[in-house]
């Protein structure tokens, strides 16, 4: 059986190919689909195929980090309960994560989270078969990342 590593309650981590480093993210085993936190978030059409538009900017997601556009055609739209109870639907983006310095291909929901604390949550979908929680620990990787 695979050896699953602890991760604490929040761990700042990467999105590579968003060019994103040392966030902070909220480990939360109560939703299912990860989620970053974006804006202007719409679809343009090109030659009949549709791609998605969003921006990922704001202060909590890395030092001096300047608002950044993101176009995509590999995406999908999917019914989510946030943490409130509500349905939303949501548009899914495919990325990769890096967490104790291993890379996860994973998918995340864009939502505004400008008024959470943490900009990432990471759900189960990517914790589930690899990482065991512990509440009591934070940053984990973080500071795996710096010894390596």
């Amino acid at each position: 059986m695979k050896q699953k590593r602890t991760i604490g309650r929040v761990d700042k981590i990467s999105l590579p190919e968003l060019g994103l480093v040392n966030v902070q993210a909220k480990i939360d085993t109560g939703a299912y689909t990860s989620a970053i936190h974006c804006s202007k978030i719409h679809l343009e059409k090109e030659d009949n195929a549709d791609f998605l538009v969003y921006t990922i900017s704001g202060k909590r997601l890395g030092e001096g980090m300047k608002a950044r556009k993101f176009r995509t055609s590999d995406f999908k739209l999917k019914k989510i309960r946030s943490s409130n109870g509500q349905v939303q639907e949501r548009y899914i983006i495919k990325t990769k994560v890096k967490i104790f310095n291993k890379i996860y291909n994973t998918e995340f929901s864009l939502s505004d989270r400008s008024h959470m604390k943490n900009p990432i949550l990471l759900g189960r979908k990517l914790l589930s078969g690899r990482f065991v929680v512990d509440v009591a620990e934070e940053n984990l990787s973080f500071q795996y990342n710096q010894k390596s």
